[in-house]
């Protein structure tokens, strides 16, 4: 057996979900499940107090459809620029919204519905911005779950292919069934998917453990790459301190 020590990292990224300019969780990705911690700037403080390289920033109101923060998070990665890199998701879903995003000067946006909704965007998009574009891929079962959950969006392995066919350069796979719910991550899903694919996996929802944080960390090899934990960083189940160490970071 390898020394645990001396395995590939894997690339912790905490999350920072923003509705109504407050940092709030979900329960299983549902709207009215929020519950709320404060102020998304001190939340992304705190994250690079600890030492996160990366974090996970969501427009909950985009993805809802129902508004959106973004002056909120504009001052969010102004607030952590240069320390840390940004990772944006919620309501990315045409020209207008992705190159507002872009503007905001992150790293990396996530598509998530408008890669379902309409395929020959997103593959234009892959094409033009390369590693900037990950797709976020919403999992219940092998159904795919769209517009913040609450449509059916094709089949994964579907959607899958054709994705690597575009030239997706990473995928966050998130099950929605476990997403908020501090049960675990589906380890067997995340690695039929980085086994099916040729480019990096970031893995989200369910993580519950150090112990979670140190599966997910043995499937980096099959290319696994990170993970985004979100509620049980608030709730306290570990600090990002004791997670990054587990991760390898």
């Amino acid at each position: 057996m390898t020394d645990f020590n001396q395995s590939p990292k894997l690339q912790l990224l905490p999350a920072i979900d923003v509705a109504g300019g407050k940092a709030v969780r979900l329960t299983q990705g549902k709207a009215g499940t929020e519950t709320s911690f404060g102020s998304p700037i001190d939340a992304a403080e705190d994250w690079v107090r600890q030492g996160a390289e990366w974090i996970h920033l969501v427009d909950l109101d985009a993805a809802f459809g129902r508004g959106d923060n973004r002056a909120v998070i504009k001052k969010v990665i102004k607030a952590v620029k240069g320390r840390v890199q940004v990772e944006l998701s919620g309501g990315i879903r045409d020209e207008a919204t992705l190159e507002a995003a872009l503007a905001t000067g992150v790293k990396r946006i996530n598509l998530g519905t408008a890669a379902l909704e309409n395929p020959e965007w997103t593959a234009s998009v892959i094409a033009e911005y390369g590693d900037q574009i990950a797709v976020g891929l919403d999992v219940r079962g092998t159904t795919l779950a769209a517009r913040g959950w609450t449509q059916e969006g094709g089949d994964l392995w579907q959607v899958l292919d054709r994705l690597e066919a575009a030239g997706c350069s990473r995928y966050v796979v998130t099950d929605v069934t476990k997403d908020g719910t501090l049960q675990g991550p589906n380890l067997q899903l995340l690695e039929q998917v980085a086994d099916r694919v040729d480019k990096p996996v970031v893995a989200s929802g369910g993580i519950s453990s150090l112990d979670d944080i140190a599966a997910l960390r043995e499937l980096v090899p099959h290319g696994v790459e990170g993970a985004i934990v979100g509620k049980a960083l608030y709730a306290g189940a570990f600090t990002l301190v004791a997670a990054l160490d587990v991760a390898g970071q």
